[in-house]
C-alpha cells in the first residue's frame, strides 16, 4: 500500500488576504483532492526574532523555530507561498528559514530539518510579472540549504482578480499549473521522504 504523504503548506505572508496565503489555500485543497495529508500553518503563530548571532549565542535557537523544525521533520514534504518584496523574497519568509536552518539538535538528537526536504513553490503579485524573480531567489535559498525543490511552480499574476468568490483561480492554466505543481510534489515527497515521527 502506498504511503500517503505528510505536505506541510504555509505563506510568506501573514497579510489579511494576502495572495499568497488565498494561493497556499488553493494549493492546500489541491494537495488534499490528490491524496495527500495536508497540514496548514500561519508563519503568524511562529514569531521570531531577526536572526542575530550574538542572541543565538546567548539564548539558543529560539523555541518556535525548534517548534517549526519539529514539524518540518514530520512532514515528507514542503509548499511555500511567497510574495515578492522589492524583487525578491520577504524578510518574514527569509527570517524563518534562517533560522530553521541554524537547527542543529533536538533534545539528544542531532537534526537537519531542511537539508533532503521536499519543497514545491508558488509565488504571487499583483502585477504581470507573477513574483517569478522571488521564486527564483527563493529556489536558490532552498537549494542552498540543501532541499530538493521541485521544478513545477504555480506563478499567480494579477492577485487582485486571480481568485473568484469561493477562492479558486479564475484561469484554467493557473488551476492547471498547481494541479501538475502537487502532482509533483506528492509523487516526489514519497519517493524521497525523509519524514521523522514525532
Amino acid at each position: 500500500m502506498a504511503v500517503i504523504p505528510k505536505i506541510l503548506v504555509f505563506a510568506g505572508s501573514v497579510r489579511s488576504g494576502a495572495y499568497s496565503g488565498r494561493t497556499a489555500d488553493v494549493a492546500q485543497k489541491e494537495l488534499a483532492v490528490q491524496g495527500a495529508e495536508v497540514t496548514r500553518i500561519s508563519l503568524a503563530d511562529y514569531p521570531l526574532p531577526i536572526l542575530d548571532e550574538d542572541l543565538e549565542k546567548e539564548n539558543g535557537v529560539p523555541e518556535n523555530a525548534q517548534r517549526l523544525a519539529r514539524l518540518i521533520s514530520a512532514h515528507d514534504g514542503l509548499l511555500i507561498a511567497t510574495p515578492e518584496y522589492n524583487g525578491s523574497i520577504p524578510p518574514l519568509l527569509k527570517n524563518t528559514i534562517d533560522w530553521v536552518s541554524r537547527v542543529r539538535r533536538d533534545g539528544g538528537r542531532s537534526v537537519r530539518p531542511l537539508a533532503g526536504k521536499v519543497a514545491g513553490l508558488c509565488s504571487s503579485s499583483n502585477g504581470r510579472f507573477a513574483g517569478i524573480r522571488c521564486i527564483n531567489h527563493l529556489r536558490a535559498v532552498l537549494v542552498r540549504c540543501q532541499m530538493e525543490v521541485v521544478t513545477p511552480e504555480c506563478s499567480v499574476p494579477e492577485g487582485g482578480d486571480a481568485f473568484d468568490g469561493d477562492g479558486h483561480f479564475r484561469d484554467e492554466r493557473l488551476h492547471k499549473s498547481m494541479e501538475h505543481l502537487c502532482r509533483t510534489l506528492i509523487e516526489t515527497s514519497r519517493m524521497l521522504s525523509t519524514r521523522v515521527e514525532a
